[in-house]
């Protein structure tokens, strides 16, 4: 649960904390002659604002969830829903909770095998893509601690053209095949359809 506490604050006041650095950089830029300080601040904000919801409007993210997990690796799920006319790519992912990789299941000698996702996630312009068990998901390599049902836990998606897109999963027990998430393992190919 101290994970859901972290991810709730930083949350809480990332946005504010930005607001106000830009705000404290503009005003010291100023000097201290004959500008007015509150008009300087107010333009810092709405720069802020703007940007947020720029990113918000290129790519949004549907129903995430993450397979709570007592040790070792484990997944964020959900869909992603790009906004515009054109294709959006998520080239990685961050978290506080974990190191992060994008990955994804393939065929190799008959075998359903997961490896990281060469090149992204590609969101079609209009379209949505799915992050599931059994298929592209968000890795989380070597989590600090416990992921129990309950816990929500926050992430960033790094887009091509440099934008990011922050969203919040709670975490949910979920058995599936069992597998461990583990890079290196591969499941027999009569598990592939099955959901982890």
């Amino acid at each position: 649960m101290t994970t859901a506490v972290f991810s709730r604050r930083s949350r809480s006041i990332g946005v504010p904390v930005l607001v106000g650095a830009l705000a404290m950089t503009a005003l010291a830029g100023c000097g201290g002659g004959g500008g007015e300080p509150g008009s300087t601040a107010a333009s810092a904000t709405t720069t802020a604002t703007a940007t947020s919801s720029a990113a918000a409007a290129v790519l949004s993210v549907r129903d995430p969830w993450v397979k709570a997990a007592d040790t070792g690796m484990t997944a964020a799920f959900g869909t992603l829903v790009n906004n515009t006319g054109a294709d959006v790519t998520v080239l990685g992912a961050t978290s506080t909770a974990s190191p992060m990789e994008l990955h994804t299941m393939t065929m190799k000698d008959g075998k359903m095998v997961m490896q990281p996702k060469e090149g992204g996630f590609v969101v079609k312009a209009g379209a949505s893509h799915e992050l599931n068990p059994g298929g592209d998901h968000l890795m989380l390599m070597k989590p600090a601690a416990a992921i129990r049902p309950g816990d929500e836990l926050s992430f960033t998606l790094n887009l091509s053209g440099g934008q990011t897109v922050q969203f919040t999963a709670i975490a949910k027990p979920f058995a599936g095949a069992g597998e461990s998430y583990d890079p290196g393992m591969s499941m027999p190919s009569s598990s592939a359809s099955a959901h982890p």
